[in-house]
């Protein structure tokens, strides 16, 4: 192959290994799991154990799915980028659905994802990861306008060479925002 055949590929990365490893490693370590605390503390117990938390998952889920869609559309209803909102939808999805399948790793992060108290770090922690995935890819980091504030602006490329910059250096704008306060 030529290099530049190589080059023209898609970029895999460690994600594809990641889940392969994830979807063979997970089911083993549950199973290894439940025969621990079976034997620990018997296996209709873990049964029960296992069924109890299914069904506290799916109440859960039904729960906190209605608020996170309540609020979902609350911040649509309002003109609202509703990031939060849907990053907590897929949270209490993906936790639901963890806490439904057996095993108790899963449940310990479906737990994690669907608890109104701990999903704001887990969502912090996704928020983390998507970031650092997005730099890499080249995306530019967009900070949000916490004021509320919307400025009317226009973009206007600059005419010739600036006086006294080099081509390096960043564009700088400078001037005033009239908020229309008096």
């Amino acid at each position: 192959m030529t290099t530049r055949a190589l080059e023209s590929r898609p970029r895999r990365g460690w994600l594809m290994p990641l889940l392969f490893v994830a979807l063979v490693a997970i089911p083993i370590f549950e199973v290894w799991l439940l025969i621990q605390v079976g034997q620990w503390i018997g296996g209709w117990q873990t049964l029960l154990i296992l069924v109890a938390e299914a069904i506290l998952g799916a109440w859960l889920m039904r729960r906190e799915g209605g608020r996170a869609w309540k609020e979902l559309n609350t911040a649509v209803a309002g003109g609202k980028m509703p990031s939060t909102e849907l990053a907590d939808a897929a949270l209490v999805l993906v936790g639901g659905l963890l806490l439904m399948l057996p095993g108790f790793a899963t449940d310990v992060i479906g737990f994690f994802f669907l608890l109104p108290f701990t999903r704001p770090l887990a969502r912090r922690v996704l928020a983390f990861f998507v970031a650092r995935r997005l730099l890499r890819m080249g995306v530019p980091p967009v900070v949000p306008n916490r004021s509320g504030v919307v400025i009317e602006g226009e973009t206007v490329e600059p005419q010739g060479p600036r006086p006294g910059a080099q081509p390096s250096d960043p564009l700088v704008i400078r001037g005033e925002i009239d908020d229309g306060r008096p």
